[in-house]
């Protein structure tokens, strides 16, 4: 089999970088922008600036939103308003050379409380907690590749000052392979062999949740043993859940997963991680592994001899979001992550798919004659992923390996299905441009894609790249297990064209099972998980192809009550309180035809010719994950 490859530069360059040893790198508010910078990249988004769910709960695109948040507060709080741009790039460089030359991580984080405290980023407590997870990889990765003045001037006084491309472009290599003609999958004879996939993900599952506390509390994750009582007047978080910023007790997945029965049976399942809870202010390895462990024997428990196929989450690590490429080594490397997973899903993985596993967090196997699964690591992808910012070009090697599986399996004439955790469309630009090249030049061979991370219940469509009009494939994106933010907890089972010579493997259709909260929480009521709908009947769709899920895209436009009933599925049947209207519903169907990052063409036909200027952004959403 291809085997992974470690990515050719080890570290980003650093030309044109001057280290002055300037003074002035003793005035506190030097220290303190610096570490405002450092806390705001560090702290995960449910801790930043944390609001509740608004009508379009997606993970933002394009540059790093947290930075532009926090930059105007940055300036109010140290009088900066007036900074000039040469004064700007000089204090950083001054700095740079500091903390490279003089930087104590116990400073530093001593700093970083006080000023999380002052900006208001987060509860004190929480400052203090996720301030320590973080310090010690966060100075590693300052220290090792730091923004230039020029990025960082220009991320807090405008692009007229820098540009932010510490993220640069990178390409990379298709074989000389002439792409065959495209032959899109046509659907199977009537009476043909079906196969049923149970999908899970982002369980969340949370150790500390309790009955009858605050939904509501101060930090970013409440229904906890340290949320306190609700106020007198409000209910306490319920029995099996709730919809607020919570997540979920055991008692309720392990519910989930005993109510399999209607839904089933099930040939295989992919589950594509987000394991343990948002807590992510207090967790260490030990809190991460017990969610890894106690959650396969429960779904090894209640699925017996069906095979899983499980995928890495960006809450399975800790720090959250922290996954170096694997030049990283020691104790700061992934490895304590990787070599438990690996002993824990043992019983489902072949040999070949630990070692991959082991060395990057990504593997292939083959199911099922003609069917090639990958499951990738899409942390390497992710705009929070701050070790990338050593250097973010194909991390780990993996899509070169990607290529070579594809290939691999167009060569022998198999299909494959591709799952991870974050989707391709909400991943660094590069990553998210090269992804999709590899889709579009292998879309005979990719029979389907399957994430996660978003909590809601959407699609993303790849086009070819010639004329971003044809569809050629679709990633589908499974509502979450969670509650978190105010949703019912739900799971999916995609209907599969199935095991017999010559299937496509291709989706025919999916389902969708919540559990109604409302209903679970009544006294004496017992949980009753429940299919919420069925995609082909309830959207009025020939097949699950990719034009389909196009068209649909286009009726919704026009359709105000078709796009309603899916504004009500997108959030497993309890959508937020304020209505969807004409800016909400425009940024939620571009939203499905943006399998590339940052690339507003994607959606303009959706966009009245009056309002294409505005089309960028639509890419500026809040943050849920």
């Amino acid at each position: 089999m291809p085997r992974p490859g470690v990515s050719p530069v080890q570290g980003r360059p650093k030309s044109g970088r001057e280290r002055a040893s300037d003074r002035s790198l003793g005035a506190p508010c030097l220290r303190l922008l610096w570490l405002a910078l450092a806390l705001a990249l560090a702290l995960p988004d449910s801790l930043v600036l944390w609001s509740p769910v608004e009508a379009h709960p997606l993970p933002a695109q394009g540059h790093p939103a947290k930075f532009i948040r926090i930059a105007p507060q940055l300036r109010e709080a140290f009088g900066w308003w007036n900074l000039t741009c040469p004064t700007c790039k000089g204090l950083f460089t001054a700095i740079d050379f500091g903390l490279r030359t003089q930087g104590s991580v116990a400073w530093v984080g001593s700093v970083a409380i006080k000023l999380c405290i002052l900006l208001k980023i987060a509860p004190p407590a929480v400052c203090q907690s996720a301030v320590h997870l973080f310090e010690d990889d966060m100075v590693e990765v300052w220290t090792r590749s730091v923004l230039s003045p020029a990025e960082a001037c220009g991320l807090l006084l405008g692009s007229s000052c820098g540009h932010w491309d510490i993220f640069s472009s990178w390409n990379i290599s298709l074989p000389a392979v002439p792409k065959p003609p495209p032959q899109p999958p046509k659907p199977p004879a009537p009476g043909s062999p079906v196969s049923r996939v149970l999908f899970l993900t982002d369980l969340h599952w949370d150790h500390d949740y309790l009955e009858g506390t605050d939904p509501n509390c101060e930090n970013p994750l409440c229904c906890r043993r340290d949320s306190g009582p609700p106020p007198a007047s409000q209910p306490g978080a319920g029995y099996w859940g709730e919809y607020s910023k919570c997540d979920l007790p055991l008692r309720t997945l392990e519910s989930l997963l005993a109510g399999l029965g209607p839904a089933g049976p099930f040939d295989m399942v992919y589950w594509t991680g987000d394991i343990p809870a948002h807590n992510v202010w207090q967790q260490s390895r030990q809190d991460q592994l017990r969610a890894l462990t106690t959650v396969t024997a429960l779904v090894k428990k209640f699925l017996g001899p069906v095979p899983v196929y499980p995928a890495v989450g960006n809450h399975e690590s800790t720090p959250v979001n922290g996954f170096p490429p694997p030049f990283i080594k020691g104790n700061q490397s992934s490895q304590w992550l990787y070599e438990a997973m690996a002993k824990a899903w043992e019983p489902w993985l072949p040999a070949e798919a630990l070692y991959t596993l082991r060395f990057g967090g990504f593997y292939a196997l083959s199911p099922r004659p003609g069917l090639r699964l990958i499951s990738l690591n899409m942390n390497f992808c992710s705009r929070e992923n701050f070790w990338l910012l050593i250097n973010s070009t194909d991390p780990a090697g993996q899509l070169q390996w990607l290529v070579e599986e594809l290939q691999a399996a167009e060569d022998r004439g198999d299909k494959v299905h591709i799952i991870g955790h974050i989707p391709p469309g909400h991943c660094l630009k590069s990553w998210s441009w090269n992804y999709y090249r590899i889709v579009e030049r292998y879309e005979n061979t990719l029979a389907g894609q399957f994430f996660g991370h978003t909590h809601v219940d959407e699609f993303e469509v790849f086009y070819d790249e010639e004329t971003l009009s044809r569809p050629l494939s679709v990633a589908f994106l499974a509502p979450s297990a969670t509650t978190y933010i105010g949703l019912n907890p739900g799971y999916r089972v995609y209907q599969i064209d199935g095991n017999y010579s010559g299937s496509s493997h291709v989706v025919l259709d999916h389902e969708t099972y919540i559990l109604n909260l409302t209903e679970a929480n009544k006294p004496g009521a017992t949980p009753h998980w429940h299919l919420l709908y069925r995609a082909r009947e309830t959207y009025g769709l020939p097949n699950a192809l990719p034009t389909a899920w196009h068209d649909l895209v286009y009726r919704m436009r026009r359709d105000t009550q078709l796009f309603q009933t899916f504004w009500f599925l997108y959030h497993k049947g309890h959508p937020p309180s304020e209505p969807c209207g004409a800016p909400c519903r425009l940024a939620t169907l571009c939203a499905q035809l943006s399998a590339r990052a940052d690339s507003p063409a994607l959606c303009r036909h959706l966009v009245p010719d009056a309002s294409l200027p505005n089309v960028q952004g639509l890419w500026s959403r809040p943050v849920l994950c």
